[in-house]
């Protein structure tokens, strides 16, 4: 199955395994489960450390880098994407979750989120 993570999964993944739950850890180990980073979330937690946010305080380069030599693979933002958003019902306002969101659809993925305003979306979102 093809996983694309939320940024706080992914920030969890790379750094806080004790904030992810079972079933979460268990999605990502499963060898049969291609696991993918929005570039999406790469530009929410620049902007978010660059606000000083407390819980993006991971040095986003690294990051990326960490990501793809774990096995990580990384999905660029196109316009199809951006597009799809439209098509959402406003079940939540955040715009980079929106865009996950959208990208899971248009890229026949699931979502893996502990959020649970995403959770709202059903498919194709795996709360965890």
């Amino acid at each position: 199955m093809k996983l694309l993570l939320d940024t706080c999964i992914v920030l969890w993944a790379a750094g806080q395994h004790e904030k992810l739950s079972d079933s979460a850890r268990n999605l990502l180990m499963a060898p049969e489960n291609l696991l993918f980073f929005s570039a999406a979330s790469i530009w929410e937690i620049v902007i978010k450390k660059g606000l000083g946010r407390d819980d993006f305080r991971v040095d986003p380069h690294r990051l990326r880098k960490m990501l793809i030599v774990h096995g990580y693979t990384e999905l660029p933002v196109t316009a199809e994407h951006a597009l799809a958003v439209e098509k959402l019902p406003l079940l939540h306002r955040d715009p980079f979750d929106r865009l996950l969101i959208a990208q899971a659809i248009t890229e026949g993925m699931r979502l893996v989120t502990a959020d649970h305003h995403v959770s709202q979306y059903q498919q194709p979102v795996l709360a965890v």
